[in-house]
């Protein structure tokens, strides 16, 4: 299992939210160029970055940041927020990004994101969901930065894409990220199981050494931490493992 550092940005600046929750944000003194240099020294072969504005209000305020992220040699961008449209994708691509993620769209206009499948090709999207789980324990989904409910299950919306050539997926539970309690490995168990093509990425609630390896034995193929880096909670030396760069 691969580890993906995570950089979330508002207004151009580092920040981490609680279960989704822009009141509920905390900035962090880093700038974020820098702290791809620090993953890239670690030997993190990709970053994952989160344009937070974009995710909420569908404008990509952030955009001067990550072309300049997407610059830098020697590490790859797999980047999402608010990303809505063919053209969106397309600028992405182009400043250099090496995946785009595709969230709210995926579940609004599954039929419209096909095309991006076959225009840009499966290994240059993933698509993220992300869920809460109700009364009876079904991972439901949730759309324009966790504000909106997606009507459906985790489970529908991986179904809808599957004859699209899916491949990546990332799957962050809301009730863990940020909360720092440990990630819903079940979840990512029973998504493995009933996918096992699929390459699942498990993101919320990473805390420490020992998540990681409870994600890697329930099949995850990537790990996505923000909050656990950013505070010094996973050693290097422990990492080593999970970062096939290093």
């Amino acid at each position: 299992m691969l580890l993906m550092p995570a950089i979330d940005l508002r207004g151009g600046m580092c920040v981490r939210l609680r279960q989704g929750d822009f009141a509920a944000e905390t900035r962090y003194p880093h700038e974020p160029l820098q702290l791809l240099q620090r993953y890239r020294t670690l030997g993190a072969p990709w970053l994952h970055i989160v344009d937070l504005d974009g995710a909420r209000d569908g404008v990509q305020s952030n955009r001067a940041t990550i072309a300049r992220l997407a610059a830098e040699s020697g590490i790859a961008l797999q980047v999402g927020g608010g990303v809505r449209t063919r053209q969106v994708v397309a600028e992405l691509l182009a400043l250099g990004v090496a995946r785009v993620v595709i969230g709210s769209a995926a579940v609004e206009t599954p039929a419209e994101v096909a095309r991006w499948f076959d225009e840009f090709g499966a290994e240059r999207i993933c698509l993220a969901f992300d869920v809460r789980h109700d009364a009876s324990g079904s991972p439901m989904l949730r759309t324009r930065g966790w504000q909106r409910d997606g009507a459906c299950s985790l489970w529908d919306g991986v179904e809808r894409h599957l004859a699209s050539g899916l491949c990546h997926v990332l799957c962050t539970d809301i009730e863990r990220d940020g909360a720092r309690g440990g990630p819903h490995v079940e979840l990512y168990r029973s998504a493995a199981h009933r996918y096992p093509d699929l390459l699942w990425q498990a993101s919320g609630g990473i805390t420490g050494i020992d998540d990681l390896h409870a994600l890697a034995a329930a099949g995850a193929a990537a790990a996505i931490s923000g909050t656990a880096l950013l505070e010094d909670r996973l050693r290097f030396e422990d990492l080593q493992p999970f970062l096939r760069a290093a």
